[in-house]
């Protein structure tokens, strides 16, 4: 593979492509909330598929952003260390053409939507800029994060509605809690390397009290799907899926190893299951 094609796929993370996902879901869960049939969602098929689209092109934007302010720090980050403008096998100004590029594609996405859509977008583009030196100034960078990457829950969901519920309110803060479960999880493989150069994580903030603050996420992340079902007036399959995504929470804690870098990556991936149960749940209202 040409050694500059293989920089740009490692910058936009489309090498691993679970950020993604973890994008997507959201993205998905509203705009199947905002439909009421079967019917619903095949007539909004494009939708669908350029919020697909879009999660890959801004969760490559995001990354590229990142990269971008992170290239100093990621130098001393074992896992990081390789990323291409940390180790300078791809120039800046290449980076930052990549990320203009990416947020045009985003742009145009973003303007065939409705006017609601794309104003809770361009909040979403700010966020997305923001997130990446929040990890210099906060212990609670994941708290940002996800606000960041939920909110496609409001952009589907609004693109569909054209209006915010209430309830829909209580999907978007589901992935919220979501998020700042997984990615404590996740940032536990650089603790070491983050302390020795004075980032700070919820990994770093809560230490050996991981398990119990993910649990409490976890739990708040279920109950608010909960609440969400009830104004919804969702199905009773759609309460059994809460079962299951219950049950897959419960497992990555149990299993959780905050000492074991290689355990907090398989349980931080194992998460896009965990978003598509959400996802099945919601269409179980079709049944």
């Amino acid at each position: 593979m040409n050694h500059k094609l293989k920089s740009y796929i490692l910058l936009t993370r489309l090498n691993r492509p679970i950020g993604s996902l973890l994008l997507m879901f959201p993205c998905l869960w509203g705009l199947i909330a905002a439909c009421n049939s079967v019917l619903d969602i095949k007539q909004n098929i494009f939708l669908f598929i350029i919020f697909i689209i879009g999660s890959f092109v801004m969760r490559s934007a995001g990354c590229v952003i990142n990269d971008i302010f992170d290239r100093d720090i990621d130098i001393k980050v074992e896992r990081t260390r390789f990323r291409p403008l940390a180790n300078k096998s791809l120039p800046l100004h290449d980076a930052i053409i990549i990320f203009i590029a990416l947020s045009l594609i985003g742009l145009c996405i973003l303007l065939s939507l409705n006017f609601l859509s794309i104003k809770i977008g361009f909040i979403s583009f700010l966020l997305l800029i923001i997130y990446p030196l929040t990890k210099r100034v906060t212990h609670w960078p994941q708290f940002f994060l996800a606000i960041t990457f939920n909110i496609g829950v409001l952009i589907g969901y609004s693109a569909i509605a054209n209006s915010i519920s209430i309830e829909i309110l209580f999907l978007y803060s589901a992935g919220i809690f979501w998020t700042l479960g997984y990615d404590t999880i996740y940032a536990h493989q650089d603790i070491d390397d983050d302390l020795s150069i004075g980032v700070k994580s919820t990994a770093i903030l809560f230490g050996n009290n991981t398990k119990y603050w993910v649990a409490f996420f976890y739990s708040a992340m279920t109950m608010s799907l909960f609440i969400f079902g009830v104004m919804a007036s969702q199905k009773l399959l759609f309460f059994l899926f809460l079962l299951a995504v219950f049950t897959h929470q419960f497992i990555q804690i149990a299993k959780l190893d905050i000492k074991r870098p290689e355990v907090c990556l398989a349980l931080f991936k194992s998460n896009q299951y965990l978003g598509l149960l959400i996802c099945l749940g919601l269409l179980s209202s079709y049944i």
